[in-house]
């Protein structure tokens, strides 16, 4: 039987130091015939407690300190129980902070589940689009710092090729497409103004996971890109949508930006701040968030196949699907190449290209739908940002797959 103070059962709940062998470097004293261990007053630290067994279950008993007795806790352990407890807990933080790397596999069932399946996602209304997208951003910003910006703004050339690759060579090949939808494909007005608000968001989250996969050393640039592009978009995005489409189709530029600065701006910038004022909260809900963006990424990418499915399948779905395509193809192929033209010199410049491409070829569709589905009545503007959606996902997964190939 041995003796287990308040200090060592708080030790015994370390998850670095669970269950450890310890060696008592304190004197130990008999006690009522039991062994009792004499600690120092206020002298105790965790590396105290060493290497040497300990009797289970502990108990705890009156321990003589300075001539005086005193009551420690009583805790009663079971070394199996607690050993299965600790790791019961630690695998299920594991498995949900590894949440992320199953977007691949998320994002190609939820667009199997939803062509196959419709019902499965048509609860998920138009109206949780919002509210779904502004989920995801407030897990950006509770997962950013400052100290992420500041190493990333060292390379102010490569955040100004990134933003010129979202907001205006992306946007070219939009109005290009668009066009060529409408002209040449005879496709109704709607459509191709729904091509247009593709190529007019701000980037996807999503190219932030993929550079990560590719080049982690990049992940903070990728980051201050999308959050930069982002952050803009309450302005760009709505003179881009009126530039472009403002010709064939009437455009709210107010409710635009209003959207935005609800959807984007405002969740982001309360992450941030409960991640500042707040950091035990904070990591205490970080864990969690991984699972829980995953969930509701499936649903915002399943959702907007679901309730468009007799769009999608219809005769001109084909038609659409290989417009959309064509566009992100075009866009990751211009941001690599482009890069490496701007940046032969740079000593990492294969990875930089990399970065570049994600960004350019890869966009927030989900905000396009959301604004979609809330400031044009026609519903067929809804149908490219929906296929764009799963196409850009599962285009960047695709092109992480090659690329760690090759570089292995």
């Amino acid at each position: 039987m041995g003796v287990i103070s308040p200090i060592e059962t708080l030790f015994l709940k370390s998850q670095h130091r669970l269950l450890q062998p310890r060696d008592y470097s304190y004197p130990v004293v008999s006690h009522n015939t039991q062994r009792v261990a004499n600690f120092p007053d206020r002298s105790f630290s965790f590396l105290s407690l060493g290497s040497s067994s300990v009797d289970f279950p502990l108990r705890s008993d009156l321990i003589l300190q300075n001539g005086r007795l005193s009551f420690p806790w009583r805790r009663y352990v079971s070394e199996s129980e607690s050993a299965e407890v600790y790791n019961e807990k630690v695998s299920i933080m594991e498995v949900l902070k590894k949440a992320n790397s199953f977007i691949p596999h998320v994002t190609l069932l939820s667009t199997i589940l939803a062509l196959l399946y419709p019902p499965s996602f048509t609860w998920f209304k138009p109206r949780y689009f919002v509210p779904g997208l502004g989920f995801m951003m407030f897990a950006v910003g509770i997962n950013s710092n400052e100290r992420d910006f500041l190493e990333a703004l060292k390379r102010p050339d490569a955040i100004f090729a990134g933003y010129i690759g979202q907001y205006l060579i992306k946007p070219l090949l939009g109005y290009m497409f668009g066009l060529i939808a409408v002209s040449h494909f005879k496709l109704p007005t709607p459509i191709g103004a729904g091509i247009m608000l593709v190529s007019c968001v701000s980037g996807a989250q999503l190219s932030n996971y993929t550079t990560f996969l590719t080049d982690p050393s990049l992940a903070p640039l990728s980051i201050v890109m999308t959050s930069i592009s982002t952050a803009t978009a309450a302005l760009v995005t709505p003179m881009l949508s009126l530039l472009l489409i403002g010709k064939k189709l009437p455009v709210d530029v107010v409710g635009m930006v209003s959207s935005i600065l609800q959807v984007v701006v405002t969740p982001i910038a309360a992450g941030l701040l409960l991640n500042r004022l707040f950091p035990r909260l904070s990591n205490a809900i970080k864990p969690f968030l991984p699972a829980l963006t995953l969930i509701d990424m499936a649903c915002c990418l399943g959702a907007p196949l679901a309730l468009n499915i007799d769009s999608i399948l219809s005769p001109f779905g084909a038609t659409i699907l290989l417009l959309v395509i064509t566009f992100h193809l075009l866009a990751f192929v211009a941001g690599y190449f482009l890069t490496g033209l701007l940046f032969s010199k740079a000593p990492d410049v294969k990875a930089l290209q990399r970065t570049l491409s994600y960004e350019t070829g890869m966009q927030s569709s989900l905000l396009a739908l959301a604004l979609a589905t809330k400031f044009f009545q026609d519903p067929l503007v809804g149908v490219p940002p929906a296929i764009s959606t799963v196409v850009m996902s599962l285009m960047g997964v695709s092109l992480v797959t090659i690329w760690k190939n090759r570089k292995e």
